[in-house]
């Protein structure tokens, strides 16, 4: 179902894309913004499933900046590479890859940004910094660092009650900093979306599933 684009930041830097499209009338653009493992199958069968739903998917390649072509595995030693990787990258880089691809998505129309983990954190500061539409975020654990930024679009966030790097205290300080935005948590741990790692749990990540594509139809349609 997928391609891959070339994209162009403001800076200068090139990077690759996976983009996935409808096959049928397109709902809207969305950017979907890698874990630390990179764009590996896990993030282009997230694009892909979005896409079966009707929106032109982006998946920006955000490791480009250090090596092209990453593709972690999801264990001790994936981890460990893809948080240095995550180290080597400033957050206005990773941002400003990120609003390569949201102009890119522009072609569907409304553009919306999904995030996981670090792409979740991602998420978040692309609707405080960039003009999007929506921004949903899943257990971004650096959220909380930027709590004090201000989104410019409707926020969605999913957490899992068991995440150890994400402390309940910490979602308490975002929703009363940001009472606008929608929060959801689940009986679940960190990565509780994807079915690669150990703390999957498909009924939240189905249920999460479903608001996540109410939100973006009432924000991107």
């Amino acid at each position: 179902m997928g391609e891959t684009l070339k994209l162009a930041a403001a800076d200068g830097h090139e990077l690759d894309a996976y983009v996935a499209r409808p096959a049928g009338r397109i709902k809207g653009g969305l950017v979907v913004c890698q874990e630390i493992f990179g764009v590996n199958h896990h993030i282009r069968a997230v694009a892909d499933g979005y896409a079966g739903d009707g929106y032109l998917a982006v998946a920006p390649a955000l490791f480009d900046r250090v090596r092209p072509g990453i593709e972690l595995d999801y264990d001790e030693a994936g981890a460990a590479e893809g948080r240095d990787l995550r180290a080597a990258l400033s957050w206005d880089k990773a941002i400003a890859d990120v609003a390569a691809a949201v102009e890119a998505a522009r072609e569907a129309g409304k553009v919306g940004v999904i995030g996981f983990c670090w792409g979740g954190s991602l998420a978040w500061l692309a609707a405080c910094r960039l003009e999007i539409e929506a921004a949903v975020g899943y257990y971004g654990g650096q959220i909380h660092a930027h709590r004090q930024e201000k989104p410019a679009c409707p926020v969605l966030l999913h957490f899992g009650e068991r995440d150890t790097m994400i402390p309940a205290a910490q979602v308490a300080d975002i929703c009363e900093l940001h009472p606008k935005v929608e929060v959801h948590a689940y009986p679940a741990g960190h990565g509780f979306n994807c079915d690669a790692r150990a703390d999957f749990d498909k009924q939240s990540a189905h249920i999460a599933y479903g608001r996540t594509l109410r939100f973006l139809a009432g924000h991107l349609a």
